[in-house]
């Protein structure tokens, strides 16, 4: 008699469609994946025998108990839906959770960031967005998109305004080249209540301002209502970050009439200690060699009048703004030590905290490397949270109002 296989997880999109189709099992947000999950699960062949798993109930329990036991499992009784674009390491998707908010789509073309993602949240996102078979996945209705988007430098310089506002080929257009025209793109066709996107301080200076023009523009011209601010996740970690917050709402829901206000910043409560390790492995302490290397190299460049060079912190401020070169040497947030001892690196725990995850998140499924990386490229998780909160509040204070408004009408 056949035996059950266990079936393996890759980091390729039919993994990504199983484990959508599982996360959404029971609900109608399984309808985009079902039909090409269950042709992937039909047959698996051992010992000459095939295996029928097509719609057993605790299928998934038994061939994927990993999905099962994750740090961040969905909320068992959601509030709204959101799609996690760009999702990088999650953590757009642990602050909308926060919130209730059930993720039903994501995508990361990073195979390193999508094994993270799917060690924390039991789902391996999608892969490249901007081709339509991977857009087709999207179930047709969730209330909010959340996209990290990349700011590549890209020129709008001979597109047309018909195209760039989505006007019928408009986002098909190749040559427009850039991935927030994708993000247009969904928004335009799944007409979400809100979207919340994060870009880099400089996406506003971009091309003299016309690259943040363009983007205000086509959002503005899909119908939504456009709020935008530049934030410093030393409000909640003890790291100087500044990105940019954008935040729409639907006009055809909500008529313009939303009451959002970004949360308040203010200057840091937190000091680096405080997300130090009490012990960390001599292998994030500098060696001679390298030590000696960022000293001779930060002279130089002081001789030369300018102010590259390491950043050795002090433990009772914050750091600079934590990059994804952050592997190569450190340098830019170097731990001071006792003891005659060399600086330090920050261990990848370190560096997930100084990001705000908490210490349950696993930043270990991939190399200290991929580690560095992901942190360096990642979201600071309390303040999306901080955003997201208001996000949630000012889509329900519109909805109670207006129901209440509708009452009052029905009661004349």
């Amino acid at each position: 008699m056949a035996k059950q296989v266990k079936i393996i997880i890759s980091t390729d999109d039919n993994s990504a469609i199983i484990t959508h189709y599982f996360q959404n099992a029971n609900t109608k947000y399984a309808l985009p994946f079902e039909k090409d999950a269950l042709d992937l699960l039909s047959y698996y062949e051992e010992e000459e025998d095939n295996i029928s798993v097509a719609k057993e109930s605790n299928l998934q329990y038994n061939l994927f108990p990993e999905l099962y036991s994750v740090p961040f499992p969905a909320p068992s009784k959601p509030k709204f839906t959101f799609i996690d674009l760009f999702a990088g390491i999650g953590g757009f998707r642990i602050a909308m959770q926060s919130q209730g908010g059930k993720c039903i789509y994501s995508s990361e073309w990073n195979k390193f960031a999508q094994q993270t993602y799917l060690a924390n949240f039991g789902e391996v996102p999608f892969g490249d967005i901007t081709k339509e078979k991977t857009k087709s996945y999207i179930p047709k209705q969730f209330d909010i998109l959340c996209a990290g988007f990349p700011c590549q430098p890209f020129s709008i310089a001979g597109v047309s305004k018909k195209n760039s506002l989505g006007r019928e080929t408009g986002f098909k257009d190749k040559t427009q080249g850039t991935l927030f025209f994708d993000v247009a793109d969904i928004i335009s066709r799944h007409r979400p209540k809100a979207f919340y996107l994060e870009n880099v301080k400089n996406l506003t200076s971009h091309d003299k301002g016309n690259t943040f023009r363009i983007i205000l523009e086509t959002l503005e011209e899909l119908d939504y209502s456009v709020h935008y601010q530049v934030m410093d996740g030393q409000t909640y970690v003890p790291q100087h970050r500044e990105r940019i917050m954008i935040v729409g709402f639907d006009k055809k829901v909500f008529k313009g009439k939303e009451q959002f206000v970004f949360p308040e910043q203010h200057q840091a409560t937190m000091a680096v200690k405080d997300i130090l390790e009490p012990v960390v492995d001599e292998k994030y302490t500098l060696s001679d060699k390298l030590w000696t290397y960022l000293q001779n190299y930060a002279e130089k460049h002081k001789a030369k009048g300018n102010g590259f060079g390491y950043g050795l912190v002090d433990l009772n401020g914050i750091t600079r703004t934590l990059s994804a070169r952050y592997y190569k040497d450190g340098s830019e947030i170097l731990i001071p030590q006792s003891g005659g001892k060399n600086p330090r690196r920050l261990s990848p725990r370190e560096c997930a905290r100084l990001m705000g995850y908490p210490d349950n998140y696993i930043i270990n499924a991939v190399s200290d490397v991929q580690a560095y990386r992901q942190c360096g490229n990642s979201v600071i998780v309390p303040l999306i949270t901080a955003v997201a909160e208001q996000i949630i509040k000012t889509i329900d204070d519109y909805e109670r109002n207006s129901k209440l408004r509708r009452t009052k009408c029905s009661a004349i």
